[in-house]
């Protein structure tokens, strides 16, 4: 140690102290009044920024109310050239022009995915746009081969033509009189070589011509291919796309015994031809329309023209043309809320479906199905509450077991509304309890009273499923023991909850897991809470009231039109006996009247 200080001394002199490590400061917030971040200030400005920079937020200019510093302003604030080329919706003739336009639109340069590739093809000079996630490769270079015939033909008639004759002036029949091509001709000439590109060069099914760039831009965004040429103002658009997209498989939600396994996927094409290839009726009419602003996220509406109700059709048409948001990320449930607003209720009134036989079940029945792009879900409108509660592995058995396995499913959906309040009815009012239900009630009480062991257990219960969703396939089978053994087990045995309790609450949940809808199941399980905490409180006024309150709410509630408890509110014989009754396939002669069909027949009227 010492040979070292000593070292240190002859080569560097007296030995220096080590600076201390201070990690560089952070840029501070400018916050306002009111809580809302106005923008930032430097670690080494001084403080007089902050309050210019909250006298800017609160100025009339308003440069500052988006929350950004100079620099930033200075990036986004557009000239009076850059604010032009944004705005101008005619396609620029001039490259040089037109690459500064998707400069200003979409980000070229910016962006790394948009490409615009310059090619010479026919001694036409073409730029190529798109995006690189969508295109399609072997499409495009089939495309670009293609091409490169028209540059082989160009070099063959430039070898054929002497230099003089490539501006032959023509003869006016008039006047016979030599004169070269006037401006229309050459106009004509150029249409007709996009008219050649569109017709003969490029070997594709979608291709389509548009002088807007907008239009093309949005093609593009969409997946597509445009093809803009050097002084023309047209460009050609080739529907040549291809999404990242998973194969079709059985849905999780709705899973059946015997069926077809094919299921919705996030690409709303492949799930249109899954119904198509279901219904090849030409009458199966499906319009697309975009919504959002910024996603103009893919809607497309699916009916049969001559069954289902057209007032149906027009009303979700207009309402989903009202729809003015920024954009639908979540796809088919801020859809759903958008069109139906039904506020703080928790019941569906949309059915979802991620099973093509179903839907395409729905549309014979004259419902309208809504697709929404990005979104496996497909939404079938309008719906009852006894829609939900139908599984289609009903229809894949015989009549008398699907009717068998219908009122199961109907006992186990009323076990999870009902069974908890009137346990705990029987058991905090012994002399409710009918004749031979006297054993009903815990042998010995838990040290948590009867209330809180349920809401607990509830909200045990919730926290598992939650939990399951999020834990990998491999942990799920050691979250299901710990659940068991120590959440169940141990908590029984420490004294904190009856075996009773368990039970019960078991046999709810399994009545709420067996409930076809997942929507449905979880306000079923919200009603539950709210009786049972009814009935804990005000006895057998609070079950029957509570009990009262959700069946009007349920009978008030209309999807599209349509009572929520139809076929039973109002009462049809013939329908509710469809409802009770899985009936045979060639019984069911005529269509229900719910969707008001206009072509009810099913089958021949004998």
């Amino acid at each position: 140690m010492n040979k070292q200080t000593k070292r240190a001394k002859l080569i560097g002199g007296k030995p220096k102290k080590l600076r201390s490590f201070k990690p560089p400061e952070e840029d501070k917030l400018i916050v306002d009044e009111e809580g809302n971040i106005i923008g930032s200030l430097k670690a080494d400005e001084p403080e007089e920024a902050s309050a210019e920079g909250r006298r800017e937020h609160h100025s009339p200019s308003g440069d500052s109310a988006t929350g950004m510093s100079r620099k930033m302003r200075q990036e986004t604030q557009l000239t009076a050239e850059e604010r032009e080329l944004k705005e101008s919706p005619e396609i620029s003739a001039d490259f040089d022009r037109l690459k500064r336009q998707l400069e200003e639109r979409v980000g070229l340069n910016k962006s790394f995915d948009v490409i615009f590739r310059e090619m010479v093809f026919g001694g036409q000079k073409t730029g190529i746009f798109y995006f690189n996630g969508f295109v399609k490769d072997l499409v495009l270079t089939e495309i670009l081969e293609r091409l490169s015939y028209a540059d082989q033909v160009h070099r063959e008639a430039e070898h054929r033509k002497p230099a003089e004759e490539h501006r032959r002036p023509y003869r006016n029949w008039r006047t016979d009189r030599a004169e070269e091509p006037s401006e229309r001709q050459e106009e004509s000439g150029r249409r007709n070589m996009i008219g050649l590109f569109e017709e003969a060069l490029i070997p594709h099914m979608q291709v389509k011509r548009t002088s807007k760039i907008k239009e093309a831009i949005d093609n593009v965004a969409m997946g597509g291919t445009a093809f803009f040429f050097e002084g023309q103002r047209e460009a050609v658009l080739v529907d040549a796309k291809s999404f990242p997209a998973r194969t079709t498989e059985e849905p999780e939600l709705e899973r059946v015994v015997r069926g077809s396994r094919d299921g919705f996927v996030e690409t709303l094409l492949t799930n249109v031809t899954l119904v198509r290839r279901r219904v090849r009726d030409p009458r199966l009419k499906l319009e697309i329309t975009q919504v959002g602003k910024r996603t103009q996220t893919d809607i497309c509406i699916g009916y049969i023209q001559d069954i289902c109700d057209m007032k149906l059709v027009e009303s979700i048409r207009d309402k989903i043309k009202q729809v003015e948001v920024d954009g639908l990320p979540l796809a088919e449930k801020q859809l759903e809320e958008a069109i139906i607003g039904k506020g703080w209720n928790p019941y569906p009134s949309v059915r979802y479906s991620e099973r093509p036989d179903v839907v395409a079940a729905h549309l014979m029945e004259g419902h309208v199905i809504v697709f929404v792009d990005t979104s496996p879900s497909v939404m079938i409108l309008p719906t009852t509450f006894f829609h939900h509660v139908q599984h289609a592995e009903e229809y894949r058995q015989t009549p008398i077991v699907g009717t068998y396995l219908r009122w199961v499913r109907f006992i186990g959906i009323a076990a999870s509304i009902f069974l908890l309040p009137l346990w705990f009815l029987f058991v905090t009012s012994p002399e409710l309890k009918p004749a031979g239900l006297d054993f009903l009630g815990p042998q010995k009480p838990g040290r948590i009273p009867l209330l809180g062991q349920f809401l607990i257990a509830e909200l045990g219960i919730d926290l598992m499923r939650m939990a399951a969703v999020h834990t990998p396939s491999p942990l799920a089978i050691a979250m299901g023991l710990v659940a068991a053994i120590l959440v169940g087990d141990v908590a029984v045995k420490a004294g904190l909850f009856t075996n009773e309790i368990i039970l019960y609450l078991s046999v709810a949940s399994v009545g709420t897991f067996a409930t076809p809808s997942y929507e449905l199941s979880l306000a079923n399980r919200l009603s539950r809470l709210v009786l049972l905490v009814a009935t804990a409180i005000f006895k057998v006024p609070g079950l029957v009231v509570g009990s009262t309150l959700l069946l009007l709410m349920l009978a008030l509630q209309r999807s599209y039109n349509t009572p929520y408890l139809w076929p039973f509110i109002p009462f049809n014989m013939k329908a509710a006996l469809h409802i009770l009754v899985r009936p045979p396939f060639l019984s069911m002669k005529t269509r229900l009247s719910l969707t008001r069909p206009t072509d009810r027949t099913r089958q021949p009227q004998r």
